[in-house]
């Protein structure tokens, strides 16, 4: 009968593409029945077709018995087959491998040639079993009178190492021998094992370093040495000894090697091993600076990347070294493979600093920014680029134009400047543009965090504001951002930094009545609600800004000025009222009723008549006489500028001290847990008391049960009232004394609501109530009233002779009596921590870095800036009927800032 062989079966296959399966199928048939027989050939034959559909991806794990017979066979020829197929198919839940174990011994004691079938398929399908059973039998293999079976018996214990590591102290030592085989193959392939073996446990394997020394410094194989070198970098870390050792071997083969691969594994180890500290290891690192910087105008691209990322850990040590080679890096930045790209900006990221960050950001920006689209080229350029062939353009999804890559390198651009709290930054106006540039140019969804850099900058830095608030100004008056709002990578948030600039710091603008319009334009409504609620609540600062600058400057024929533009602001935020989003509906209510507040006010005002000899300038600040300019002007400007807004240290909230006497575990009413606790007990007992009735007796007596019940209730509620004692003339004088001095406390705090209502209003003593002008100005803060009115922004940034002094203020505030807890920190222990399991492959990864470093505070440093409270006093007036109160201010105490734009967050 004749068989189909490999030949043939691959023969069908090609002839048969259309119809594949239905051949395989016929094929996979031929073969059950081929490895059936008894013919050790033909069953060795199927094994082998089988092999080959398993590279095609056919399951061949029901023949695994037969498998086994074919292995058995004493052919050689046969053998590897068998072994071929075991290699392919067995695994470690092969249930047919129990049945292996005599056989690979009887192999083992076989011919050379039987045995170096068995050591190459049994490194293939070792199991913890097999380990155990055939470690004897291949450490004996390792004095094997042949090179070629103890190169192969070496390879096979890395496999019985790691499926059982406790034959490793009884093999390590003939393994140790074999590092002075006379056969290099042999030594080359122990090399090998301990390099992997050592990856898990490094200081285990530090007394085979005298040897490894010696085949460094001997051997003239490449590869050999490369695992060495290898080996080293990961044994010096626990052997400093061995530092000084290697410096001298290692700078010979980087400086006279010509092999890549070994001279990036030299530069590799030097970096890991700590072998660049020194005089010794300055000279070393400048060599391997200068050879990495080779690498980089290489034209391979496997050699570029290999160099960026060694330079990445060569930065932290000898940055001077690496920034001599700053242009070749930044010209990898140009290149066309992304990976590259991104491996050059994790470098610039190392690498900036104090003298380099503007030539760096501005190169990086360039990439930003899209190349402008050419027009249709003409026939004579279409006809010359087809007569001279030119480079190829960049295609449009080229990396500089992937969002991706966009998105990552902006986020790089703004890390390099705000890493360390603005540390690498000397002038802060070049930032505040940068960061404007990024938002137009980047295209991608980082507007967020040009937002939070924005607001952050201006808040720390004192001297860039006043160029902020003019750049900011330049943002809203331009519809780019309202334009495109809705498409992605709009950087629309932009607008929120600009409009909460603007009016947090709207004391450095000359006409802030100029830029309200562009906060309450209807587009803004169309913007995400928290972006609408800043620019109402910023009109609103500006509004009140205005107005209070107008009464300081006041003339009647400033009037009519005033009525349009309350009225234009009451038109405006009309449209804002009904917004759908609360938020905004809220501010736009809140401001609209004060604004139609100002309205009535400035629509009863009426010019006073110039008597010739009265000062305007005193009126204004007199409160008993009339004022010069509606009362209404100085209702706003107050609210939002009372406090100065400051940056806030990190551990502000932390280090709170809590008051004397308050243990927050306390409940704040102890009665309530007994009485809840009392009535669930009544609830219960209720409960059980009516399971127990019958349905008849409910059924007749409903009634008197339910008097019953009514009746036990309010017993037991007098039950309850019953025993509380009466108190006493004395005690009763004392709580309405505390009560009072609760209320009095109470009354000048805005977050508690009190009951204004007076439940027995007392008759008034008109006679005793003093005459008092109230109708005069609101005082000024202190703060407008002596600052001097500047035209324009108090600090122009456009024309200066010196440039600002930039102070950052990295701390932040820190509350009255900060108590700052010591951060937990866990003891490291100078004994050497228990080291893993060797053949545990599984590796815990490092934790995430920040990419900020928290804010330290030193003690001797700490900003007291929230003082204590005013404290108020009230004195009474003498009088038999009701008295009037007057505060009184105790000056030396002064308020600090609080968070004025709570309103915003």
């Amino acid at each position: 009968m004749w068989e189909r062989t490999l030949q043939d079966l691959i023969r069908g296959l090609r002839a048969n593409k259309n119809d594949e399966s239905k051949f395989i199928s016929q094929a996979m048939d031929e073969i059950r029945r081929e490895i059936k027989s008894k013919d050790m050939e033909l069953k060795a034959g199927a094994v082998m077709k089988l092999s080959y559909l398993d590279m095609l991806g056919y399951d061949m794990n029901w023949a695994s018995f037969h498998i086994v017979e074919v292995m058995s066979s004493p052919k050689i020829h046969l053998k590897s087959v068998g072994y071929l197929g075991a290699v392919q198919s067995f695994h470690e839940d092969t249930d047919v491998l129990m049945l292996t174990t005599n056989l690979l011994k009887k192999d083992l004691n076989s011919a050379p040639a039987d045995v170096a079938v068995t050591l190459n398929g049994v490194s293939s399908i070792m199991t913890a079993d097999l380990a155990r059973d055939l470690s004897p039998d291949l450490l004996r293999m390792l004095n094997h009178s042949r090179p070629h079976i103890r190169k192969r018996a070496v390879a096979a214990m890395y496999r019985v190492f790691e499926k059982y590591p406790d034959a490793l102290r009884h093999g390590i030592g003939r393994l140790q021998e074999k590092l002075e085989d006379s056969d290099p193959g042999v030594v080359c392939a122990t090399v090998n094992v301990l390099c992997e073996l050592a990856r898990q446990n490094p200081q285990d394997y530090l007394p085979l370093a005298p040897q490894l020394f010696h085949l460094l410094t001997t051997s003239s194989n490449n590869w050999m040495l490369i695992k060495i070198v290898k080996l080293f970098g990961s044994l010096s870390p626990h052997e400093p000894r061995l530092v000084k050792k290697l410096q001298p071997p290692i700078t010979d083969l980087i400086s006279t090697t010509s092999a890549i691969s070994l001279l990036y594994e030299c530069v590799h180890t030097c970096i890991i091993g700590n072998m660049l500290q020194g005089s010794n290891g300055y000279s070393l690192a400048r060599m391997c600076v200068s050879k990495l910087a080779a690498f980089l105008g290489d034209s391979d691209q496997n050699l570029k990347y290999i160099a960026l990322l060694a330079m990445v850990k060569i930065v932290p040590t000898h940055p001077h070294l690496v920034a001599e080679h700053q242009n070749t890096i930044l010209s990898s930045v140009d290149d066309d493979d992304i990976s590259i790209r991104m491996r050059a900006l994790d470098l610039l990221l190392a690498l900036v600093n104090r003298d380099n960050l503007q030539s760096i950001v501005q190169q990086l920006l360039s990439h930003l920014v899209k190349p402008e689209s050419s027009a249709v080229p003409s026939a004579v350029q279409s006809l010359s680029q087809h007569i001279i062939p030119s480079a190829p353009a960049k295609s449009p999804g080229a990396p500089s134009q992937s969002s991706a890559y966009r998105l990552v390198l902006s986020q790089r651009i703004m890390t390099m400047c705000s890493q360390n709290t603005y540390e690498n930054i000397a002038d802060f106006e070049w930032y505040l543009s940068v960061l404007i540039d990024l938002a137009y140019v980047s295209n991608v969804d980082i507007g967020s965090k040009i937002r939070d850099q924005l607001v952050d900058v201006v808040g720390r830095v004192r001297a860039a504001r006043s160029y902020a608030v003019k750049l900011m100004v330049k943002v809203l008056s331009d519809d780019t951002f309202l334009l495109h709002a809705g498409e992605p990578g709009s950087c629309c948030e932009v607008l929120w930094a600009a409009a909460w600039i603007c009016g947090e710091y709207c004391t450095e603008l000359s006409a802030p009545d100029e830029l309200i319009p562009y906060l309450l334009q209807p587009e803004i409504a169309s913007l995400s609600p928290d972006i609408t609620a800043v620019c109402i609540q910023s009109a609103t600062k500006l509004f009140g800004y205005w107005t209070s600058e107008a009464a300081k400057q006041w003339t009647d024929g400033f009037l009519e000025d005033l009525k349009k533009a309350v009225d234009i602001m009451i038109e405006q935020m009309e449209g804002f009222v009904s917004s759908s989003h609360i938020e905004v509906q809220e501010r736009a209510a809140n401001v609209l009723q004060l604004l139609i507040f100002i309205k009535h006010d400035v629509a009863m005002y009426k010019p006073k008549q110039e008597n010739g000899f009265s000062d305007p300038n005193a009126a204004a600040f007199d409160p008993v006489s009339e004022p010069s300019c509606p009362k209404s002007l100085y209702l706003m400007h107050p609210i939002f500028a009372s406090y100065e807004l400051n940056p806030v240290a990190s551990i502000a909230q932390a280090s709170v001290p809590v008051p004397d006497g308050l243990d927050l575990d306390a409940w704040i009413v102890p009665s309530m847990q007994d009485v809840q606790e009392h009535d669930d007990g009544d609830a219960t007992e209720r409960k059980t008391k009516r399971s127990k009735k019958g349905k008849e007796k409910e059924s007749t007596s409903k009634s008197k049960v339910k008097g019953a019940k009514k009746k036990q209730k309010e017993e037991g509620y007098q039950e309850e009232l019953g025993p509380q004692e009466e108190e006493t003339a004395a005690e009763k004088a004392e709580r309405e004394r505390l009560k009072a001095e609760r209320l009095e406390r109470m009354r000048d705090d805005p977050y508690y609501i009190m009951d204004a209502r007076s439940p027995k209003p007392p008759a008034e003593d008109i006679d005793s109530i003093p005459v008092i002008r109230l109708d005069g100005p609101l005082p000024l803060p202190k703060a407008l009233a002596e600052e001097p009115r500047l035209p324009g922004l108090r600090s122009s940034a456009s024309v200066r002779s010196t440039p600002p002094s930039f102070v950052v203020e990295r701390e932040g505030e820190m509350p009255a009596g900060a108590v700052i807890t010591p951060r937990s920190s866990t003891p490291i222990s100078s004994s050497r921590r228990p080291t893993p399991n060797p053949f545990d492959l599984s590796a815990t990864p490092p934790p995430p870095l920040s990419s900020f470093q928290p804010y330290e505070v030193p003690d001797d440093e700490l900003r007291t800036s929230t003082p204590e409270p005013i404290k108020v006093t009230r004195a009474k007036k003498k009088g038999a009927g009701t008295t009037k109160k007057k505060r009184v201010v105790k000056p030396e105490t002064e308020t600090k800032a609080e968070d004025n734009s709570a309103a915003v967050h």
